[in-house]
This record gives structure tokens, C-alpha cells and sequence, in this order.
């Protein structure tokens, strides 16, 4: 019986001493996070820290330096050099646009003093005169001949029309008799078809009974 009592209170003071040491170890455990928590938070600011100091020192810094000291004074002249270059590109253009409208205005007088006063001179000259005389003494003869020869054409043409229907009408007339005078009816044929178209007598061709 005093084995089992000791054994209970045993058992039973193992159980206090399991019940005191959880808070324990839960409290133990806790300030062991927090130090880790704490130590893990310093590792990385501390890397944080060199690192941003690192990229300042090896970055950051020279390009500043770099900036100041040598792109600033260097765009700085380059724009001087470039509003100088186009202030004188511009008194250039200014200039050789009047040297350009001088030297167009000589070289059109000497094109006019060369060229078209001669060429104006020897057409009023030369060639209006000579094709005058030719269209006078040339040209209208011919013209005239060509219209005469016009007129003498029709006038053959018609003539033969004329001839050719007279003996039409004489054949007839051999044949078939006709009580008109013949005679008379070809004098009007010919007067009314055989006449100048310049004004001119209108010429009788004769006709045979």
C-alpha cells in the first residue's frame, strides 16, 4: 500500500512538474525567437546597409563625379559651339542668298544681252522680212496656182458631166425623138453648170444639134 502511495505521489508530482515546465519552455522558446528574430533582423540591415553604401561608393558617386566634372562642362561647350555654328550657318545662308539673287540677276542680263537682243534683232532684221518676201513672192503664186488649177479641174469636171449628159440626151433623142429644141436646153445646161467661181464671164460651150 505504501509502495502504490508513494508511486501516486510520484506519479502526481511528475504531473506538477510537466505542468510548471511547459510555461517554462513556451516562455523560453519565445525569448529564443525574439533573439533570433532580433539577430536575423541586424544580419540584414547590416547587409542592407554595406550593400546600399556599396553600390553609393562604386556607383553612385562616380557617375555624380563623372556628371559634374566632365558631361556638364562638355555639353555646356558643345552647346556654345553648336548655337555659334548655326548663328554663322545662318549669317551664311543670309549672305549667299544675296550673292546668289546678284549673280542670277547678271547672269540673266548677260543671257539677255547675248542671246535674246541678237536673236530679237536678227528676227526683225532678217527673218521677219525674208519670210514676208517669200509668203509675197513664193508662197501666194503658188497658193494662186494651186487655186487656179482647182478651179480648172472643176471646171473640166463639170464640163465633161455636162458633155457626157448631152450626148445621153442625143442618144435619146436619135432613138426616142424629143420634141424640145435641143440646142437651147444644152446652151442653159452649160451656162448654168460651166461658170468661174471668181466672178468672171461664164464661158458658152457649144453644142451640137
Amino acid at each position: 500500500m505504501d509502495l502504490e502511495k508513494s508511486r501516486e505521489e510520484q506519479a502526481g508530482e511528475g504531473r506538477l512538474v510537466v505542468a510548471l515546465r511547459m510555461p517554462v519552455r513556451i516562455v523560453a522558446l519565445a525569448w529564443c525567437g525574439r533573439g533570433v528574430f532580433a539577430v536575423t533582423s541586424l544580419l540584414v540591415a547590416g547587409i542592407a546597409t554595406a550593400l546600399y553604401w556599396a553600390a553609393r561608393v562604386l556607383v553612385v558617386w562616380p557617375a555624380a563625379a563623372v556628371w559634374r566634372w566632365v558631361l556638364a562642362p562638355v555639353g555646356r561647350v558643345l552647346a556654345v559651339v553648336v548655337r555659334e555654328a548655326g548663328a554663322a550657318l545662318g549669317h551664311a545662308w543670309w549672305v549667299a542668298g544675296y550673292v546668289s539673287l546678284a549673280v542670277g540677276r547678271v547672269l540673266a542680263a548677260f543671257f539677255r544681252r547675248t542671246v535674246v537682243e541678237p536673236a530679237r534683232l536678227v528676227y526683225r532684221t532678217v527673218l521677219a522680212p525674208v519670210g514676208r518676201a517669200v509668203r509675197d513672192r513664193a508662197l501666194w503664186p503658188v497658193a494662186e496656182a494651186a487655186r487656179s488649177v482647182g478651179r480648172i479641174t472643176q471646171d473640166t469636171l463639170r464640163f465633161s458631166c455636162v458633155t457626157v449628159r448631152q450626148v445621153r440626151q442625143g442618144v435619146r433623142r436619135a432613138l426616142l425623138g424629143d420634141p424640145e429644141t435641143p440646142g437651147r436646153q444644152g446652151i442653159h445646161d452649160v451656162r448654168g453648170s460651166v461658170g468661174s467661181s471668181d466672178g468672171r464671164e461664164d464661158r458658152t460651150l457649144p453644142t451640137h444639134g
